[in-house]
């Protein structure tokens, strides 16, 4: 699949620039196509075109609610014809299992477009208050303008939707920088943009690496940056949001924990374990991948992870059996295997996994791995691994389960197991962490989805990501 132009204003335009991004499937290291890469022009054009939109008179802020809800339907149903072409493509390029990345990036972007177009009218855009001492003021919530929404690789199309259908809702135009490794799929978003008829320039990409990153999240007339990645990358940038004094919010890395307590039937909640700790191949930023393991059961515990490690259906992502695909790039296999051997090297134990599995000549695979007797010094209990790494260790009591699961940097994430949902949510309630699942783990588009410390900034989803994208005014009457 090659891709020749750049997709500003709503039209196909031809890129400023000579540069191409060639994308390679996962599975296999072969190409799958190419794009153009986005110089400053495009950038600068990108954010025009948004800027227009937004500050033209009769613009997408000053359609009604259920105008701009009608478009955003539109849309999603232009995104359901193509669900299927949209998963496959992004599962060929960062290794999620086709299984998974059909409610992904094939159902989730058309789930969330809809979820929101039924908030856009839902709050009242103005309110009269009765003043004090006297008087009254209209208080009024105002879309921020031109949101600059960077993407990473690992749910490219369900990520970019965070974004997008929030602010769409709330009145915003966009530019998205897809990551690189995954840019493939924006070519069906922007065709689907362009059968829907969607409104010119309120939704701009931008293919690019770092270089069309910074350029756009700097860019004078973006109003907000909504970022998803790294939380080194996102450090950076909210340094430069800083200096500009720009709304930013960021979802950046996990390193969950799953406390198994006493009571819990692993058995019961094998399917939901693996997809809490495994989903994606390890490459989710929520997955819960330090288990936390009454001593009484710890031997057990660590056998139904080393097994669940040893059986799982390692493949090409888009076979419908696999249940580990390979990462998305050779660097991020070697990054993985660096964890690996260093985990070894400190004094952690393999009980499952640690190396690539045989058969595998092509592609960026490693067997999904399981240490035992991981110390909270060590640095695969502290640093966010990003691939099928699993540590488990002992606790003693709910206190020192508790104070494991929140000695890390992070905090976006966990679970808690066990057969008394009442116990999980006492415990869920003494995590230091965005959100918590009990007996299982999914994003509930209608609730908020945030991370605390080094996690990030802000959140998604639910009404309140409506009012990141928003700023209020006060207009006083004596």
């Amino acid at each position: 699949m090659d891709v020749h132009h750049l997709f500003i204003g709503g039209t196909w335009t031809p890129p400023a620039g000579t540069g191409t991004l060639t994308v390679t499937s996962a599975s296999t290291g072969e190409r799958l196509g190419t794009v153009p890469e986005a110089v400053d022009a495009d950038v600068d054009a990108a954010v025009r075109a948004a800027r227009t939109a937004f500050d033209a008179p009769g613009g997408w802020p000053e359609w009604e609610p259920g105008r701009r809800a009608a478009a955003m339907i539109r849309l999603a149903d232009e995104l359901d014809s193509l669900s299927g072409r949209i998963a496959a493509l992004s599962s060929a390029q960062s290794g999620c299992p086709i299984s998974v990345n059909q409610f992904f990036d094939g159902m989730a972007p058309a789930a969330l477009l809809r979820y929101y177009a039924a908030q856009a009218g839902a709050a009242e855009a103005e309110e009269r208050r009765a003043g004090v001492p006297g008087g009254s003021t209209l208080v009024r919530r105002v879309p921020l303008g031109v949101v600059a929404a960077v993407v990473p690789w690992n749910f490219p199309q369900t990520i970019a939707f965070f974004k997008i259908a929030p602010a769409l809702a709330a009145g915003c135009t966009i530019v998205l920088k897809p990551a690189p490794q995954t840019v493939l799929d924006s070519a069906l978003l922007a065709e689907a943009l362009r059968t829907a008829d969607f409104p010119p320039g309120v939704i701009n990409i931008v293919p690019g690496g770092s270089g069309p990153g910074a350029r756009l999240v700097a860019h004078p007339d973006v109003d907000m940056v909504s970022f998803t990645g790294s939380t080194a990358a996102g450090r950076a940038v909210a340094e430069v949001c800083a200096g500009l004094m720009r709304p930013v919010t960021l979802e950046l890395g996990g390193k969950s924990a799953a406390v198994v307590l006493d009571d819990a039937d692993l058995a019961a909640h094998a399917e939901p374990l693996f997809l809490s700790c495994l989903v994606n191949n390890g490459q989710a930023c929520y997955a819960s991948t330090r288990i936390l393991a009454p001593a009484r059961r710890y031997a057990e515990v660590v056998e139904f992870f080393s097994e669940m490690a040893r059986t799982a259906v390692v493949g090409d992502a888009l076979c419908a059996t696999t249940r580990i695909g390979p990462l998305v790039s050779a660097g991020q296999r070697d990054r993985v295997e660096g964890f690996i051997g260093r985990a070894s090297a400190e004094g952690a134990r393999l009980t499952a996994g640690g190396g690539r599995p045989r058969g595998f000549d092509r592609g960026w695979f490693v067997e999904p791995t399981v240490f035992a007797d991981v110390e909270p010094s060590h640095t695969v209990w502290r640093e966010e691994i990003f691939g099928p790494v699993l540590s488990v260790t002992p606790y003693d009591g709910e206190d020192e389960a508790v104070a494991l699961a929140n000695d890390s940097p992070y905090g976006l994430a966990g679970t808690v197991w066990t057969a008394d949902t009442d116990r999980g949510d006492r415990i869920a309630r003494r995590m230091r962490t965005g959100t918590v699942g009990v007996n299982g783990y999914q994003p509930d588009v209608a609730s908020p989805f945030g991370g605390w410390k080094a996690s990030g900034l802000g959140t998604e989803l639910g009404p309140e990501a409506i009012g990141h994208h928003q700023r209020f005014q006060s207009v006083y009457h004596p």
